[in-house]
């Protein structure tokens, strides 16, 4: 698989929490990777990760234009907004022309939208609730049909809720911001940013094509994930708060809107196997390691 790396020019558009742990795996398996970010300023980040920083803002550069020109791997990991894939709208020309050969799009399991709690995997059809699941669903659909035009194999990786060293319930709990907000009956999958990065290595050594639930093995009650965090911290669990009475933002309150448990069995009868299969393994590592931080 790392032989697969060596060599390979790798352009990330989003080089954020999830694409900087990709970059540094792909970087220590030989590729040369360049991040977009959105100003000079943050760019430092991603040169002292060995980062070939990149500006782009939406807008089209001859920067831009000449990473293009150049990737064999793109990853795209920037979110659409009301106006649309900020990469489509400006460089779809410049994609299908680049002489890629592997691209991958990061997408999120709020594509499937509600499902009461029941499974799913990634044969069931999207029916997204939140303005943002929708934007991906139309995102999702343009990444393909450009890929199918370019005869470039594409893998949309569907995430769960993020999270890693520096952005956890550890975290939460450390910094006072941490709430058990219960709603009998919901639970939610989460994903290691670590395990990220190792499925896009994973998927990109195959050159795979089509959708991949990348997701952990235990959907679980958010209220849990507090209470186990608070357990190794050996600290005061927070109060529970009633969703229902509960001060959300409604952005908040919408993700409590998509109830379903993500199957990622696909993923993992390919050979894959997670570094980071369910939270309580994650969070155990963490804290020992002294990692949590970030």
């Amino acid at each position: 698989m790392a032989d697969f790396w060596q060599q390979e020019n790798v352009l990330i558009f989003g080089a954020g929490f999830s694409g900087r742990a990709f970059a540094r795996l792909a970087l220590a398996a030989g590729a040369t990777v360049t991040g977009t970010t959105r100003s000079a300023e943050k760019g430092e980040a991603l040169a002292a990760d060995g980062i070939t920083p990149l500006v782009f803002d939406g807008s089209i550069t001859f920067d831009v234009e000449a990473a293009l020109a150049q990737a064999s791997i793109i990853v795209m990991s920037i979110a659409p907004g009301e106006t649309g894939d900020p990469v489509l709208s400006e460089l779809s020309g410049a994609l299908a022309a680049s002489p890629a050969h592997w691209m991958a799009y990061l997408s999120t399991v709020g594509v499937y939208g509600n499902h009461d709690g029941a499974w799913v995997d990634e044969d069931t059809a999207p029916k997204p609730v939140s303005t943002r699941s929708i934007q991906r669903v139309a995102a999702e659909a343009q990444w393909r049909e450009l890929a199918d035009q370019a005869r470039k194999p594409l893998a949309i990786l569907r995430l769960s809720g993020i999270y890693g060293p520096g952005r956890n319930g550890l975290v939460n709990l450390d910094m006072g911001t941490a709430r058990r907000l219960v709603k009998p009956g919901q639970v939610f999958n989460r994903i290691h940013v670590h395990d990220i990065a190792r499925a896009l290595i994973f998927l990109g050594a195959r050159q795979a094509d089509g959708i991949f639930n990348v997701t952990d093995d235990l959907p679980a009650p958010p209220q849990d994930v507090v209470e186990y965090a608070a357990t190794l911290m050996q600290c005061d669990v927070p109060p529970p708060i009633d969703f229902e009475t509960a001060t959300l933002s409604p952005m908040a309150r919408s993700f409590y809107g998509e109830n379903k448990r993500v199957s990622n069995a696909k993923i993992k009868e390919m050979g894959f196997a997670f570094d980071y299969p369910d939270y309580r393994t994650a969070f155990l590592r963490m804290w020992n390691e002294d990692t949590w931080r970030g």
